[in-house]
């Protein structure tokens, strides 16, 4: 079995909340991703699959990637507002002001 960090450990028990019902319900959650670079990275995927959320029929990723371009974050994290993700993942400190910006309503993690 492989390590998973620390920092990925607590971000996922930080989401396991929001999947309580999961297995009852027909829902599949939806992960507002939120970063300066890139899309979900595998340990956090990885972490995901070995507490049985499935992505896909549990859970899906909308995804937001600035391409290092800080000013485009605020626009972006409105975008996930919008589309009304159940929680918000920003990955760096500009994302996580991006979207604490954005919302009120939303609740926040940072896998990282």
């Amino acid at each position: 079995m492989r390590r998973i960090g620390l920092a990925v450990v607590l971000a996922v028990s930080l989401l396991a909340p929001l999947f309580g019902e999961a297995q009852e319900a027909t829902k599949v959650y939806r992960i507002g991703w939120l970063s300066t670079a890139g899309g979900p990275r595998t340990t956090f995927r990885e972490a995901l699959r070995e507490l049985r959320y499935i992505e896909g029929p549990t859970f899906m990723f909308e995804t937001r990637a600035a391409e290092d371009q800080l000013d485009r974050l605020p626009r972006l994290a409105a975008e996930l507002v919008r589309s009304k993700v159940d929680i918000i993942a920003a990955v760096s400190l500009p994302a996580i002001r991006a979207a604490s910006q954005a919302t009120s309503t939303i609740p926040m993690t940072c896998p990282f």
